[in-house]
């Protein structure tokens, strides 16, 4: 039985709302004309897909049958209309690049300098995303590459080795931990930290959580959960919770945010950044950022860290297992 996509995408939009009124405002799409949709569909099924009750409508049990295969079609229809505009950006020699708070150019600029060194025709698009969530290859759906931390066992995800970074705890300046120079874990491990949304990689939020070194997550979390680093920063600088960057993130969160403190972690394990992409994606503009980022690279002056030490910048070959974040 054919449907018109359309439907597909209103129906599970309204099974994910609970509510035509915000399922419209969310399709942007004119409440009677979504209603109208939704009960054709159900005529073509022959079952109702919904219980209307006042605050809303609620799933049948053949809507709820229904929406685990809606979603399945809703998805690949996107993934494919993603993938023929990663085609189309190979066409026009463009790499879609993303990124979580900083931009590549300001975190790994003798990377994006070494691109364009060596390929100087490759344009580089640039497009901030939320923190990393699962599957890596959903996360990375509207982009070509992305730089993260962490691995993953998701075989659709390639990655490259990047370099290790130091970790550093980022306190609001009235906080207690940022009157010292410098920390250890054991200074820290018992702190509230920014708690992260359910949405995010778990195993991404525990580098910044430092679970690798707890054994498991925080016992204190500060009550608003953030998703993007945004949310992060205003509920950090807002309360008296901590959280860990990347040292490559630590110069410029001085110069735009003043009001908090950034102190190394000496005896922490260093973090490792990937550069990470989609398997289905890959063409010869990134099998050419590929390259660029496995050549060994100098140190860079501009990321050296506060006490003036710079960080391990060297390049590495894919991981064992092809997997990222």
């Amino acid at each position: 039985m054919p449907f018109k996509r359309s439907q597909l995408e209103y129906f599970v939009a309204v099974a994910e709302e609970g509510q035509m009124t915000r399922a419209s405002a969310t399709l942007h799409v004119a409440q009677p004309a979504l209603s109208h949709a939704i009960a054709d569909l159900e005529a073509q099924l022959g079952v109702e897909l919904f219980e209307r009750h006042p605050r809303g409508v609620r799933l049948t049990p053949a809507g709820e049958a229904f929406l685990e295969k809606a979603r399945v079609a809703v998805e690949a229809h996107r993934d494919a209309a993603r993938t023929a505009q990663a085609l189309a950006r190979a066409t026009r020699s463009v790499i879609t690049f993303g990124y979580v708070g900083l931009p590549p150019e300001v975190t790994h600029p003798a990377l994006i300098e070494r691109l364009a060194e060596t390929h100087p025709n490759i344009e580089m698009s640039l497009r901030e995303l939320p923190f990393p969530s699962v599957p890596t290859a959903g996360w990375l759906s509207d982009v070509d590459v992305a730089i993260c931390s962490e691995r993953t066992s998701d075989p659709q995800v390639w990655a490259v080795r990047l370099c290790e970074e130091q970790r550093f705890v980022l306190a609001p300046r009235s906080h207690p931990l940022a009157e010292h120079d410098a920390l250890t874990v054991a200074d820290v491990l018992d702190e509230t930290f920014i708690a992260f949304a359910p949405s995010v990689d778990p195993t991404w939020a525990g580098t910044w959580s430092l679970d690798d070194h707890r054994g498991g997550p925080p016992a204190h979390v500060a009550q608003s959960p953030a998703a993007t680093t945004a949310e992060r920063f205003v509920f950090l600088a807002g309360g008296d919770a901590v959280t860990i960057v990347a040292a490559c993130h630590v110069e410029i969160i001085a110069k735009l945010a003043p009001n908090l403190a950034a102190m190394p972690l000496l005896d922490a394990d260093p973090a490792v950044l990937w550069l990470v992409g989609r398997e289905d994606r890959r063409n010869v503009q990134i099998d050419a950022l590929r390259e660029v980022a496995q050549q060994p690279a100098e140190a860079d002056p501009a990321t050296a860290t506060p006490g003036g030490e710079s960080h391990d910048r060297t390049a590495h070959t894919d991981s064992e297992n092809g997997h990222g974040v």
